[in-house]
């Protein structure tokens, strides 16, 4: 998805985390509980749903990884990329496992990636409405250690995120 925003506010949006129900439907609260650990409060086929999720690769305005630490069980990347000085791209990639017989039939006619899709354009109008973020850390978590704030360097690409395995480790080109 493109948004019409800056990619240094988008990202610094994105990782205000206890705003996302604010554009995402069903999320009713997260919370973050330190530089790698997020909580999840969700209401998903009328059924309230709770898990934890930890960062495992974080680089500023490149991306960012996680995976779940129990309860729901689901994965993903972020990536921003600069179309231009007021324009950014947004590639969310997320692997869930539908958990009974409601979500996976939902699963089956893809609800999930309408929602997905719609809580993107909810991320893009709040974001454009507002012309700015909200706020923004800018730590570094790579193979799960943090780093305190510093500036984007230009050698962070959002390749480097992608190419990430689920581990959350960089898989090395030759």
């Amino acid at each position: 998805m493109e948004v019409n925003a800056p990619l240094r506010a988008v990202y610094n949006q994105w990782t205000q985390f206890e705003e996302f129900p604010r554009f995402m439907k069903g999320i009713e609260e997260v919370r973050q509980e330190g530089d790698k650990r997020l909580f999840w409060r969700a209401r998903i086929g009328g059924k309230v749903k709770e898990w934890e999720a930890q960062i495992t690769n974080q680089l500023p305005d490149v991306g960012i990884a996680w995976e779940s630490l129990g309860g729901t069980i689901h994965s993903g990347i972020v990536t921003f990329e600069s179309l231009d000085a007021n324009r950014t791209k947004v590639v969310l990639t997320l692997e869930y496992q539908p958990e009974d017989l409601l979500e996976k039939a939902g699963d089956a006619i893809g609800i999930p990636s309408l929602q997905i899709e719609e809580d993107l354009k909810r991320f893009r109008d709040f974001i454009e409405e507002r012309g700015r973020e909200t706020g923004g850390w800018r730590g570094e978590i790579i193979l799960g250690k943090t780093s305190h704030p510093q500036p984007a360097t230009e050698t962070a690409t959002s390749e480097s995120v992608r190419s990430m395995n689920k581990s959350g480790t960089r898989e090395q080109k030759p």
